[in-house]
């Protein structure tokens, strides 16, 4: 995935359907894509883990959006300490 502007698409659209997913929310465009370029790469690790392949732009949505939805439950677990 070279292209910039659909890294960017992504993660927005994954940060916001992880949001809405955990939380029934959004967390804005910028928060949205924070959580979605950072979900990418945990769902990357995870698929990578795992050994599924991703080939293609939906593919790329599905890792961002399990790799978005692991952060927020991390993330919420953290803030229950």
């Amino acid at each position: 995935m070279d292209n910039l502007l659909l890294v960017i698409i992504i993660g927005i659209v994954a940060g916001w359907l992880a949001g809405r997913i955990m939380r029934k929310r959004s967390y804005g465009i910028v928060g949205n894509l924070i959580i979605g370029v950072v979900g990418a790469m945990i769902g990357a690790y995870i698929f990578e883990i795992i050994g599924l392949p991703t080939r293609g732009t939906l593919s790329y949505l599905i890792m961002a959006v399990v790799g978005a939805v692991a952060l927020l439950y991390i993330i919420q677990l953290i803030k229950k300490i």
